[in-house]
């Protein structure tokens, strides 16, 4: 065997021991699924009325939050989430976002798993104030 062909051996044997570290890690995370995420009009119907029990938790920066926010969200922001899993309540829906979609898609797949059952992912702050919806 030449040398050419070692080399052309242990390139695919390091290739398939790389796919199939992807894979495994992947079917590890757990993934929210798409009937956790929420629209804006969606979490307006579920949690929108009077006293319907969560946490809207806005994932942003602190400055981000002071910028404007949506009614009634603590700011816990994600790269703290982890270390202030405590404040976040196990026995209630918890709903998230961020600016865009990013950081709370991110934030809902580390509280799930933690092992939070109640986890939504409501998307950005940006289609929320593109619907016209409140933000203090």
């Amino acid at each position: 065997m030449s040398s050419m062909e070692t080399v052309a051996i242990v390139l695919l044997v390091v290739a398939a021991l790389w796919v199939a570290a992807r894979v495994f890690q992947t079917r590890s995370q757990p993934v929210i699924s798409t009937q956790q995420r929420l629209s804006p009009a969606q979490y307006q119907a579920e949690f929108g009325r009077p006293k319907a029990p969560h946490l809207l938790v806005d994932v942003r920066t602190s400055g981000e939050f002071r910028e404007g926010h949506i009614p009634g969200a603590v700011n816990i922001d994600l790269q703290r989430i982890a270390q202030r899993l405590d404040e976040i309540p196990r026995d209630k829906p918890v709903v998230l976002y961020c600016r865009s979609g990013s950081r709370s898609a991110t934030a809902a797949n580390l509280l799930a798993r933690a092992g939070y059952e109640q986890v939504y992912d409501l998307g950005g702050i940006i289609a929320w104030r593109a619907q016209g919806l409140p933000v203090r």
